[in-house]
């Protein structure tokens, strides 16, 4: 079994902001899966999929971002997941607009949301995909940035980056992390 976390902030007034696309990357799963509506449980969203006789789990934590890892500690507790078994959906001031890069572990990088989980599951070393979003311009806080709905460019460009996160973690669930890391980090040294 699988478990598919995607970060973001419960408020509608979130919905489509930079810093949910997590949560819509979850919600797109949900749908291509068919999973129906989720439940509330754990502090998290939860639907129950299943993709290539494998079992997964879709999370979208209801702690707002930076306590996210309270979340998925829970999750991870009650269900008994392994670290290899998780896989965080998140997006990365680092990238560029609609990149994505999938990791194995890593450090926050300045990411309250996994910074949260890093503490509470006291280890960095648990798969990711980072969905790029760029940097605000120089005459803006990043707070406001992440929290701003996706438009213009910027949305043209990430729209496609979220299909391929989804077939990214489609192909994490059947084949493994490293085929797709080899798959969807063209471009990028692997870690």
């Amino acid at each position: 079994m699988h478990l598919i976390v995607g970060l973001g902030n419960p408020k509608k007034e979130y919905f489509g902001s930079r810093h949910n696309i997590g949560y819509q990357v979850v919600e797109a799963l949900s749908c291509h899966l068919k999973t129906g509506k989720p439940v509330q449980k754990h502090r998290s969203l939860l639907a129950v999929a299943e993709y290539s006789g494998q079992k997964l789990m879709l999370a979208q934590p209801l702690t707002y971002m930076n306590r996210s890892g309270l979340a998925v500690y829970e999750l991870m507790r009650n269900y008994h997941f392994s670290l290899s078994e998780l896989l965080v959906i998140y997006d990365d001031l680092d990238l560029p607009p609609g990149s994505i890069r999938l990791r194995k572990k890593g450090g926050g990088a300045g990411h309250r949301g996994i910074q949260s989980i890093i503490n509470a599951l006291n280890t960095e070393d648990f798969p990711r995909l980072r969905i790029g979003i760029g940097k605000p311009p120089p005459w803006m806080e990043t707070t406001e940035y992440v929290l701003q709905p996706l438009e213009g460019t910027d949305s043209d460009l990430i729209k496609p980056a979220l299909d391929r996160a989804l077939e990214a973690v489609l192909v994490f669930i059947k084949d493994g992390l490293e085929a797709a890391m080899n798959k969807y980090n063209q471009g990028f040294t692997s870690l």
